[in-house]
């Protein structure tokens, strides 16, 4: 993946730093990346923290590999996280604990009380195809290395919990069969749509919005204080999975989508049902159960607070789709990008 176009000054900076040998970043990133405003739609920020964290994931072309751990690049994902997880915290305060035995429960009740827009509806019966293909090429940002964010947690769990996630992430991962794992699906699924499937292709055609919700995956995922909070976001994930994939199939269909670009949306349907039991009771439930009294509601309560932020960002980010689409506008920050990308 060749490094993306800067959104102010501090990815200009640390773009410009990455395509050297590593050394320490000027200071004045860390505050700069301080600065004030929304961090859930600040695109200088959202961009710094992707930047930061694909150097853990598959990295960038030319870009050394000794980046990954420098003290200074570290440095400044941490004031971005601060930033980040701060606003979070603002947008899905802390939810109470509860016993373990409640925990899928809780689970349920945050998915039924989440009153934000429902963008599969719309992609079922009214989306067109060119809006179709601007909803692929937000979602291939996550889709593309689907399941790595969550799977950070395998080693920091034990017994049931690690074995509940481990079962739903060998599915995520076409249980052994390259051709079935879920990234080659939907990169099928691109394929036929007409965009580039390359891995990370579409990152500057993508919003703020679009990558605070890959990035609180990340920043779950790589902090071991945060260990319930991805659990709780993948718990989210699987369990309104299986419904809106079903209307994003169907959408597909209506719009003349062939076997071939439905079969990803298709196998969440049958999948994430049964995913859905996995995460909320063997995975979230046993988690909670498992850990020690006196850090019992702390991590149950972490485990809700990441199911709470996955809902918010996802609604945020239907809202933005929704309101742009109704609007008459593109999603995406520039359209010349998608066009470019299909060839057209």
């Amino acid at each position: 993946m060749q490094l993306p176009q800067p959104r102010g000054p501090v990815t200009a900076a640390l773009r410009q730093a990455l395509a050297d040998a590593p050394h320490k970043l000027p200071e004045q990133l860390v505050a700069m990346v301080c600065a004030t405003g929304d961090p859930l739609v600040d695109e200088d920020l959202q961009l710094t923290l992707h930047l930061c964290y694909e150097l853990h994931y598959r990295g960038f072309e030319d870009v050394d590999a000794g980046w990954e751990w420098h003290p200074s690049v570290l440095a400044l994902r941490q004031a971005a996280e601060s930033r980040f997880e701060a606003a979070l915290r603002r947008l899905v305060p802390l939810p109470a604990a509860v016993p373990p035995a409640q925990v899928p429960r809780a689970l349920t009740a945050l998915i039924d009380a989440d009153d934000g827009p429902e963008l599969s509806r719309y992609v079922a019966g009214r989306a067109t195809i060119e809006q179709f293909r601007e909803f692929v090429t937000h979602r291939s940002i996550y889709h593309l290395r689907e399941a790595d964010p969550h799977t950070w947690a395998i080693p920091r769990l034990a017994g049931r919990p690690k074995a509940a996630l481990v079962e739903i992430q060998a599915d995520e991962y076409g249980g052994g069969r390259a051709e079935r794992m879920h990234a080659e699906l939907f990169r099928t699924t691109m394929r036929e749509l007409g965009l580039d499937t390359a891995y990370g292709a579409h990152l500057d055609a993508v919003p703020a919005v679009t990558l605070a919700t890959n990035n609180v995956m990340s920043l779950f995922g790589l902090h071991r204080r945060l260990l319930g909070a991805i659990l709780g976001h993948l718990a989210v994930f699987e369990m309104t999975s299986s419904l809106p994939n079903r209307r994003y199939g169907n959408g597909l269909r209506r719009l003349g989508g062939n076997p071939d670009a439905t079969r990803f949306y298709d196998e969440h349907v049958e999948a994430d049902a049964v995913h859905e039991q996995i995460a909320a009771h063997d995975l979230c439930g046993a988690f909670c159960a498992d850990q020690p009294p006196r850090r019992r509601a702390e991590q149950t309560s972490l485990v809700l607070f990441g199911a709470a932020c996955a809902l918010a960002l996802d609604g945020r980010f239907a809202g933005h789709l929704l309101q742009r689409w109704a609007d008459g506008a593109s999603s995406l920050r520039d359209q010349r990008l998608l066009v470019g990308a299909l060839g057209a």
